[in-house]
């Protein structure tokens, strides 16, 4: 079956996960040291798995090491990552920090296609430990590896997998592209200059912050599709009150989207140039020294699906006791049952047992916060 490919390992070419950590600013380019890199071994048995996943993929992984493997089919299957980003200005990536952003990346190599999937931060799910809270909680209590066991119960995923990234690797990288190209509206200017302030000002009453435009940044003046800078791009992608939350997450992915898109223009020499002043930024649990340098490949590749889930007509929101407000799955199960669709083009897909408990959990549990 088709996701005995996508659930675990598969080869980690470079092509794989270079239109993933390009666009995150993470850009690993040749075989080099990795001392700069936190590389984090996670052992891939502690990280959670619903069981009824987990007993599939080894079954189906025991049939293909019967098979005879071609050298073309190395290159082929689809291939899961998670990509964290965290409010960090500083090279403190680990757990204490919440996730400000949780995105799963899937990159099929026989249709060179990226599917990128939002997990919104407030979402209220089972967090790795049969805990229900906002998912985002997670990573502060248990950094990457709690992180994604949250994700893997509650969308029945198979990902080991990870990248993390701070403010100032997101900006670093960015910048290293030689900015990105952005389409921002009216309503978004005032927010995104404020965002920039915040992130480079100082403040002395421990709330308003003040920077000098043209010094400290470079404010958005007027609308419309233009070249941001790593500073302008990355407070755009925080902005969180054009909108609401899902407008944020998009902004995310349009980032980088925008990001992946730029990485195709440039020189290979560009990218090289700009690894330093973005490794020490990432956490990640690639091992680079399994990476063969292919990067004139990531042209072939498209990001061809971009939402967020829970889905927009299969959520809801409500202030949950001392969670606050949070974002609802009406159905946990349906929920999953459209993401595989849209990961894998699998439209027959059943939820494990452990998914449909945890669905019925959060049914349980906000049943009497629903606003609408």
């Amino acid at each position: 079956m088709k996701k005995k490919k996508w659930v675990r390992h598969i080869p980690l070419l470079i092509v794989e996960i270079t239109v993933l950590l390009i666009a995150v600013g993470v850009l690993y380019v040749t075989l080099r040291t990795t001392s700069e890199v936190k590389k984090d071994n996670l052992n891939e048995n502690e990280i959670a798995v619903n069981q009824q996943v987990k007993q599939s993929v080894q079954g189906s992984e025991e049939n293909e090491s019967k098979t005879q493997q071609t050298e073309e089919s190395e290159y082929s299957g689809i291939y899961n990552i998670a990509f964290f980003g965290v409010d960090s200005r500083d090279e403190n990536l680990g757990k204490g920090n919440r996730s400000d952003t949780i995105m799963i990346c899937s990159v099929n190599m026989d249709t060179r296609e990226v599917r990128l999937i939002s997990i919104y931060r407030d979402t209220y799910l089972n967090i790795g430990n049969d805990t229900y809270k906002k998912c985002n909680s997670a990573y502060a209590y248990g950094g990457p590896q709690q992180a994604l066991g949250m994700i893997n119960m509650n969308t029945d995923l198979y990902i080991t997998d990870y990248v993390t990234v701070g403010f100032s690797g997101l900006m670093n990288a960015v910048d290293a592209l030689g900015g990105v190209e952005i389409n921002v509206s009216e309503a978004e200017i005032k927010h995104l200059n404020n965002y920039q302030i915040s992130m480079v000002g100082t403040t002395t009453d421990g709330e308003h912050f003040t920077a000098t435009a043209g010094k400290d940044y470079t404010p958005v003046t007027t609308a419309g599709r233009q070249v941001l800078n790593g500073l302008q791009a990355t407070a755009y992608c925080r902005i969180r009150y054009v909108g609401d939350d899902f407008a944020r997450a998009e902004r995310q992915r349009n980032l980088l989207i925008a990001m992946m898109e730029k990485a195709k223009t440039v020189s290979i020499g560009s990218l090289t140039g700009a690894v330093d002043a973005v490794l020490p930024y990432v956490r990640t649990s690639v091992d680079i020294g399994d990476i063969v340098p292919m990067l004139g490949m990531i042209g072939d590749f498209k990001v061809t699906v971009s939402d967020g889930f829970p889905f927009a007509d299969m959520r809801n929101g409500g202030t949950i006791r001392t969670e606050g407000a949070c974002v609802i799955p009406t159905s946990l199960e349906d929920n999953v049952i459209k993401l595989h669709e849209l990961l894998f083009d699998d439209y027959g897909y059943v939820p494990s047992i452990e998914l449909q408990t945890f669905s019925d959990r959060v049914e349980a549990d906000t049943r009497g916060y629903l606003q609408y």
